[in-house]
């Protein structure tokens, strides 16, 4: 038991934090699940503790103050962190750059920059204390090219991969891996919050078979499971449908 792994992840209420929460406990991994939604996080607790440890917290990635606060009143049993897991991020509004929300355009680079950077500094330090530890950023697509009426979300995603390329840069004399992984087109409540609900959040999905958050949370527990010698830098997924953030194989 002593030499099982401790890991930390975001966003872990729905989607691909969720998934990945299962696949991390199906392999024995010790977790800390964190999120804005108490009630989530206790029925997922409920459900995983027959398989792990799981504490959970329960904080929003943008409050500097309870991302800290948070971290430093974890339990003994739970305060050295192997693995950390950037998964919290969103899309707010597909709207040109002059239509734009100031409302939307924060939340995203509160969340998908910001936030993701809170959770780091408040970790990495007793990774470098340690010289060991594994970093997973969760980028998308978007990171790695723009598509129109994206502006804002595509700029959060592009930070998001130069924020994962420095921090391997700057951790390396640690032994610290570091890694993106950049999913496209997921099948998850991410539409429903980037069209707030709207009737074209249900059309995301349709005529066509997107990545599940199973798909991804397979990749990620590879990348966290290969010898300590390889890291996975970085990952770019697609569904068979998808070739780029624009063109997508639809069935009528």
């Amino acid at each position: 038991m002593e030499n099982k792994k401790t890991a930390l992840i975001t966003g872990a209420t729905s989607g691909i934090g969720k998934a990945t929460a299962h696949e991390f406990a199906k392999n024995g991994i010790r977790l800390i699940l964190c999120g804005r939604r108490q009630e989530r996080l206790e029925t997922i607790q409920k459900g995983l503790s027959k398989l792990t440890d799981v504490h959970i917290l329960n904080f929003d990635v943008r409050d500097k103050k309870a991302v800290f606060s948070a971290i430093d009143a974890l339990p003994e049993d739970f305060k050295h962190i192997d693995i950390l897991i950037n998964n919290a991020g969103n899309a707010h509004g597909l709207d040109p750059i002059h239509e734009g929300s100031l409302d939307d355009w924060d939340a995203m680079m509160d969340i998908n920059v910001k936030g993701l950077l809170y959770v780091s500094k408040a970790i990495i330090p007793q990774m470098t204390a340690r010289s060991s530890g594994h970093i997973i950023n969760i980028g998308s697509s978007a990171g790695k090219e723009v598509y129109p009426k994206g502006n804002v979300y595509c700029a959060s995603k592009h930070a998001v991969v130069a924020l994962t390329e420095g921090m391997r840069m700057d951790l390396n004399p640690f032994g610290i891996k570091v890694a993106a992984i950049n999913p496209g087109l997921v099948e998850t409540e991410f539409s429903q919050v980037r069209f707030k609900g709207d009737a074209l959040a249900d059309n995301a999905y349709k005529g066509y078979k997107a990545l599940q958050p199973e798909d991804v949370a397979d990749v990620i527990y590879f990348a966290i499971s290969r010898p300590a010698h390889v890291n996975i830098a970085d990952v770019l997924m697609f569904c068979t449908a998808q070739a780029s953030s624009t063109i997508v194989k639809k069935q009528i």
